[in-house]
């Protein structure tokens, strides 16, 4: 008997432990994925909110100045521009390709488009695009010059042609017009496959009882894909308010007035000004920003369908 309670003791430890060893073994396999998490991601935003209250130029000593930073940030006049800026541009570029994003969604999800995949595969082309290469090829379109293509247009309509690269709102349309073409196949995609989850029983259900397109759309449609309606507003507006690579690449290191957003003022200061402390004072701003502009835009799009 004592035997075999000892066989039986013997018989769990080596369960647990192999249970145990399992469980270290599957903490290997995603510690990867931590350790570079905390090296290039966590650090980096715990140390921004510690430079937030120094003074650094990335070289010498810190020095802490409390508040001081934040405080020339937001007397800062060009902080303000470029946040109207990039506010602006979110409005122009990211709005639209939500709206934009559902029609070809439902378009795409439709029967009567034929050769659905090229359509697909089209659309999101520019998704996949080098972003350097997307800039490059719209700041030839937008040329402030009459062989412009977009001046080209405006002359045939009998309108001037228009500084798109110093303009106030040139500047901006352009940058906004880039940053719709190239994620409005990204959105797309996301809404079709939200589209295709949905099942087909209740549009026939609906065709059945005399629904209209449109009653469709209102009734099963936009209250089925609201989950993915707040996913991409959450994801879009994130993107839209660090807007970074677009602007740089169209106004260069100039960082003139009409085109920097608050990302590429932080990074003036850090790397330009080497003020690394009012740009990590910034980036808190932003940071702070986007919390309350993301709440909200999730709060509303959560009552869409309802």
């Amino acid at each position: 008997m004592a035997q075999t309670e000892t066989t039986l003791t013997t018989k769990k430890k080596s369960s647990l432990s192999e249970k145990t060893k399992e469980a270290i073994s599957a903490y290997i396999y995603i510690s990867p994925f931590f350790i570079l998490f905390g090296i290039f991601g966590l650090f980096p935003i715990l140390f921004s909110f510690y430079l937030g209250f120094q003074k650094w130029n990335g070289l010498g000593e810190m020095e802490y100045v409390g508040l001081q930073n934040f405080e020339w940030i937001l007397t800062d006049q060009i902080f303000w521009t470029s946040l109207s800026n990039t506010l602006i541009m979110w409005v122009l570029g990211t709005i639209p390709q939500l709206i934009i994003g559902i029609i070809l969604a439902y378009a795409l999800n439709s029967a009567l488009i034929k050769m659905k995949s090229l359509f697909r595969v089209a659309i999101f082309m520019p998704y996949v695009t080098s972003t350097v290469a997307v800039a490059i090829v719209f700041g030839i379109m937008f040329n402030n010059q009459d062989f412009g293509l977009f001046n080209v247009i405006l002359g045939w309509l009998g309108f001037d042609p228009v500084s798109w690269g110093t303009s106030w709102w040139g500047v901006k349309i352009a940058i906004s017009t880039m940053v719709f073409w190239r994620w409005v196949g990204y959105n797309t995609i996301i809404y079709l496959a939200g589209l295709q989850a949905i099942p087909n029983e209740l549009y026939e259900a609906a065709q059945i009882d005399g629904a209209t397109i449109r009653q469709k759309i209102q009734y099963i449609t936009i209250p089925m894909l609201r989950p993915i309606i707040i996913l991409t507003v959450f994801t879009s507006t994130i993107g839209a308010l660090q807007l970074f690579t677009e602007p740089l690449i169209y106004i260069g290191r100039s960082f003139r007035e009409e085109g920097i957003t608050v990302v590429l003022y932080l990074y003036r200061e850090a790397f330009t000004n080497l003020s690394f402390g009012p740009a990590s004072a910034a980036a808190i701003i932003l940071f702070i920003i986007i919390i309350i502009i993301s709440s909200i835009n999730v709060f509303i799009a959560n009552r869409i369908g309802r």
